[in-house]
């Protein structure tokens, strides 16, 4: 996977960074903690900070074009994000959801 930044700028009023980015890939689209566990990686920061808001894929296309806000503190991101977007953000831990009886 081959992250190539496009734009990136900084958010004071919202406490974010917000990237716009393509990625190459092969095989399947990255899924979400594709994405947010690499952003983490190559910014630097904890990865419950990471928002992956869209990943778009052209259809033949070995490239999707995302759009990921990296917030500076925990609450300002829960304030800010739907809770919808705060579940599919959730990476779970090892052990976790291992509800076996």
């Amino acid at each position: 996977m081959e992250i190539e930044v496009i734009s990136e700028r900084e958010n004071p009023l919202l406490n974010r960074k917000e990237i716009r980015f393509l990625i190459r890939h092969e095989g399947p689209t990255p899924t979400v903690k594709d994405v947010k566990l690499k952003i983490a990686a190559m910014y630097n920061v904890d990865k419950n900070l990471v928002i992956v808001d869209k990943i778009d894929q052209e259809f033949g296309k070995m490239e999707s074009k995302c759009y990921v806000k990296i917030y500076s503190d925990e609450n300002t991101m829960k304030i800010i994000e739907k809770k919808s977007t705060l579940e599919k953000n959730r990476i779970e831990e090892e052990g976790e959801g291992d509800n076996n009886g």
